[in-house]
């Protein structure tokens, strides 16, 4: 099938499938008489697996490391494993990360709802930011770096 059917196939764009065949994780063949690119069954099981794994967020080093195992014949599994232990680690940080903020911006937004407008001047771009406790400030600093 050409590139527009196998995105229709697929839903997903006919520049999806171009840019991983760009990269190499999807190898068509070339039509002799024409030079377009015909992808069959195993590229497409390629593509479906690529769009999945990328709404699983594994990262295309991910799945070119995925396939360059299977393509040997090797499973893939243990790899695929590991990865998402990574992933969900990283995922456990960034929220940890942002609920901090969330915290920091309530309280500023707490801090900051009575207080009246001001125009900047040589000291001050603005007083809200400017009077924001170093201490809520530091607080945040010191979680996103845990």
């Amino acid at each position: 099938m050409k590139v527009s059917s196998l995105a229709k196939a697929l839903n997903t764009t006919p520049d999806t499938v171009r840019h991983y065949t760009k990269i190499g994780l999807l190898k068509p063949i070339k039509g002799l008489e024409n030079g377009y690119k015909f992808y069959n069954s195993a590229q497409q099981q390629r593509l479906a697996f690529i769009l999945t794994a990328r709404h699983l967020g594994f990262t295309i080093k991910d799945i070119t490391e995925i396939f360059n195992e299977t393509d040997k014949n090797n499973p893939a599994c243990p790899i695929v494993r590991d990865i998402i232990e990574k992933r969900l680690v990283e995922i456990e940080q960034k929220f940890q990360q942002m609920q901090t903020m969330m915290t920091l911006m309530q309280q500023a937004r707490e801090q900051w709802r009575n207080m009246p407008d001001r125009a900047p001047d040589s000291h001050s771009i603005c007083h809200l930011i400017d009077a924001f406790s170093q201490t809520q400030t530091s607080l945040l600093t010191t979680k996103i770096k845990e």
